[in-house]
């Protein structure tokens, strides 16, 4: 994480993350929505503290979800891994410092959404090909299986699903945690903006 002592807070934080990344995994595997609800915690501790905080929750929740309701999630940790750290470093870098804790410029989440999900989507895309030839427990393989059966092929229609849908969890993800944390007490929002030195 950093070479800082991790908090009794942080480490609160963390394991609500991972519990709202497994509560929202579930709600999008019994609803078999075509998105993942999976990465608020992870994209909350990585606009708290930034990318190494940003990987853990997605790793617990993969470990958790994978050893009890669903197996895919815990070859897909990596992916979580991925996008939390690129999350944290797109809050450090840009959004923090265009957006702060005033909320201006929030139509710029949608650009930085890309940064995000791109490199995640990489890495799934391989995942979701080769170790599962395109068959997950998410409502988005259906999309693949009917893409897989045009002349783009199967790993096309993979890259494809993955990216349309990764983008759209991600920036509703970010959205939602951007509206979260301007909604917290000026207090809380001042001793997170030095925290991080912002």
């Amino acid at each position: 994480m950093n070479r800082k002592k991790i908090t009794a807070f942080q480490l609160c934080v963390l394991a609500m993350a991972a519990g709202i990344n497994v509560v929202g995994g579930q709600l999008a595997l019994l609803l078999r929505l075509p998105i993942y609800l999976d990465s608020m915690g992870t994209i909350l501790t990585g606009a708290l503290w930034g990318p190494w905080f940003g990987m853990a929750p997605s790793f617990l929740s993969g470990i958790l979800m994978g050893m009890t309701t669903d197996i895919y999630s815990l070859y897909f940790a990596p992916v979580g891994m991925v996008m939390g750290f690129m999350n944290g470093l797109v809050w450090q870098r840009w959004i923090w410092k265009r957006i702060g804790m005033a909320g201006n410029g929030k139509a710029m989440i949608w650009l930085w959404a890309l940064a995000v999900a791109i490199p995640g989507t990489m890495v799934s895309s391989v995942i979701c090909a080769v170790v599962f030839g395109g068959i997950t427990s998410s409502g988005s393989a259906v999309l693949v299986q009917l893409l897989a059966k045009t002349p783009m092929g199967m790993t096309a229609a993979i890259f494809l699903v993955q990216i349309v849908t990764d983008y759209l969890d991600r920036a509703l993800s970010m959205m939602v945690v951007s509206v979260f944390l301007q909604a917290l007490p000026v207090g809380i929002r001042e001793r997170i903006r030095v925290q991080n030195g912002h």
